[in-house]
Order: structure tokens, then sequence, then C-alpha cells
């Protein structure tokens, strides 16, 4: 079974940096610690001239859900964030004027949108004490500084033809619906595929957004399982958490023509052996 997930790529700025005549003046042991430090100080100082950040000013911000707002954010006259944003699953960091500490947010939106309309829309829950929980708490026009879209995300080549891969599952749980949005909303094949299938997971129908999507997204050839964890009485669909709803299926995949993409909490994706039962 082929396994997307979102690409963090962590490159190291210093391979090729040398120090030629240190081992004159210092001691083996006393060398080491110093080329320590300076590896450090200049991996440092070079990670911080090159993060690029532009000011956007905010189209707006509303609920969501319980918990989580959807926010969009004008980058029409930043034709490098735009072009930046290529693949679904990207990601960026965030960070607000007099706030030192950015927020790292998955961009929820296809890119489809930055370059027709000028936006990237997210979906961000707001944790007390965070950068999120102030983001969300700004109104239109508010100034935030974006950097450029980050990541490979998420690798459809991997399950591609789809009449190779003519089965997808996809899990996701409270905001990692986000950039599973993305992916649903640029599109891959899902119509030209026999069985796709989003396992989506929440606490309740309070806390889970896009419910006024998933119309739009079944008609693309995604069928929507929500998975509520403590539902009220009245819910009749599946509980529980959505590895066990997907195992209550008991349907019997090919690994070799199956693709799974998870996103969400980490008990989720830390137990994803149970794609390969």
């Amino acid at each position: 079974m082929s396994n997307i997930s979102l690409s963090h790529t962590a490159v190291s700025p210093t391979h090729n940096l040398r120090f030629p005549n240190a081992h004159r003046y210092y001691p083996m042991s006393i060398l080491r610690h110093l080329k320590r430090r300076r590896f450090t100080s200049i991996a440092a100082a070079l990670r911080q001239d090159t993060t690029l950040w532009t000011p956007a000013p905010l189209s707006s911000v509303l609920p969501a859900a319980d918990s989580l707002f959807h926010v969009t954010i004008d980058v029409s006259d930043s034709p490098d964030l735009v072009s930046s944003h290529a693949s679904a699953g990207q990601y960026l960091q965030l960070r607000l004027p007099d706030f030192a500490k950015p927020s790292f947010l998955a961009i929820a939106s296809p890119p489809s949108l930055a370059a027709a309309r000028g936006q990237f829309e997210f979906l961000v829950k707001s944790v007390p004490g965070s950068t999120a929980e102030l983001l969300c708490g700004l109104k239109k026009g508010d100034v935030v500084e974006l950097t450029p879209a980050m990541g490979r995300g998420f690798d459809i080549d991997r399950v591609s033809p789809p009449e190779d891969y003519p089965t997808i599952i996809i899990f996701a749980t409270g905001s990692g619906i986000s950039p599973i949005r993305s992916l649903i909303e640029s599109g891959f094949s899902a119509d030209m595929r026999s069985d796709v299938r989003l396992y989506y997971g929440a606490r309740n129908l309070q806390r889970m957004a896009y419910q006024d999507r998933f119309k739009e997204w079944e008609s693309t050839g995604v069928k929507i399982v929500p998975v509520l964890s403590q539902p009220d009485n009245s819910w009749t669909g599946e509980t529980g958490y959505v590895q066990a709803a997907f195992a209550r299926a008991k349907k019997i995949y090919s690994s070799q023509s199956t693709g799974a993409v998870l996103c969400g909490q980490k008990q989720m994706t830390e137990s994803a052996n149970f794609l390969k039962a």
C-alpha cells in the first residue's frame, strides 16, 4: 500500500563549510567544541537570512466549527507567494507584528485559488496562548506576515495513473482536514477510481469543519465517512476513531493498487499499521 504524507524536508546549510587552519591553534577537544559552536551560529544565521517574510492583509476571519476558524489572506499583491503554492499539502509560516513566535499552517485552499483570485485559505485551530489564537481574533484588513509555501506537498504521482491505483483511502482528524481539502479540490482523478473514501474524524458535528463542502467533494468521486468520537444520541453514523471505522468495513485491499493518505492527530498517524492488515 502506498502511503502519501506531507513532506517536511530539513536541509542543513552548513555542510560545505570548512575551517582549514583551525587545527593549528587549538587542542582537538577545544577545536571540536568551537566547531560545534561556529556551525550552530552559522546555521542559525543562514536560516534567519533565508527566511523571507511578506506582509499580507486578512480578507476575512470566520467561524468554521467549535474552536476552528476559516482564515482568508489576500496575497494578490505578492506574486512570489502565489507562485510558491504549487501542490496540495504545502504549508507556510505565519507571524504577527510584535509577536515573535511564528505558526506553521497547512494551506487549505487549492493552488488554483491563489492563481485565480490571489488568496490563501486556512483552517486554524484557536489554541490558548498561541499565535493561532491571536490570528483568529483579528479582523479584515489586519496585516500578517507570511513565508512562501514550503514542502513538496502530497506526491500524487505515487498513486498514478488512476487505473493502476483504483482505491484511495484518506484519513483526517480535526484540523488535519485542512490539507485534505486542498488535495480533494485540486483533484487527483477520484472520479476515475473505483473506491475513494475519506474517513473524517471529529469529537462531534459541532467540531467538524467543511460540512458545507461534503456534497461538492462527493460529486468529484470522494465518499465522505464522518466518524464522531463523542456524538450525541441522535447520531446514527460511524463512531469512535477513524481507524476503527475503517477496520469495521472489513474490505480486502490489494497493497499493490491501493493508496492511503493520513493527516491529523499523532495517535492516528502513529497507528497506521492498521493499513497493513
